[in-house]
């Protein structure tokens, strides 16, 4: 049996913002890194044609310290990594802001606006998912028993 993904259905984003129910921002970077570099990631928010580091495990960067001690970032599977900022950080108070998320040098963003914040709900992670997840769960079903 074989299942045919169609990713024009599903909008496919490699980068994502989103609000926790605690009010925390979780901003998820599906950027894939080049092949033989050191993965490494620096996320980072814009207004206008001021950018921020945020958090960064890049050499000789340093996030802004607003958000020092304010965010973390952790892995995610296959690929890519999860930026999570408290939410006593108020980065989208009163304008849009492009969060930015490069990885070995790859580079995505997006462009949000407060009132466009979506929850992180699962539903709503699936519609902004990556194809890879849709064809994941449709070719775990195909091997369920019918």
């Amino acid at each position: 049996m074989y299942h045919v993904v169609l990713c024009n259905v599903v909008h496919c984003e490699l980068v994502s913002v989103c609000e926790e129910e605690d009010g925390d921002l979780r901003v998820d970077c599906h950027v894939e890194p080049r092949a033989n570099q050191i993965n490494s990631y620096e996320f980072s928010v814009s207004t206008g044609t001021v950018e921020t580091v945020v958090n960064t495990n890049v050499s000789g960067s340093a996030p802004d310290v607003r958000y020092r001690d304010r965010s973390y970032v952790e892995p995610l599977e296959p690929y890519g990594y999860r930026l999570t900022l408290n939410a006593d950080t108020h980065i989208l108070a009163n304008t849009h802001k492009t969060f930015i998320c490069k990885i070995s040098k790859n580079i995505a963003s997006v462009i949000i606006e407060k009132n466009d914040l979506l929850p992180c709900s699962a539903d709503s992670v699936l519609v902004r998912g990556c194809c890879w997840l849709l064809g994941l769960l449709l070719s775990l079903w195909g091997l369920a028993p019918h």
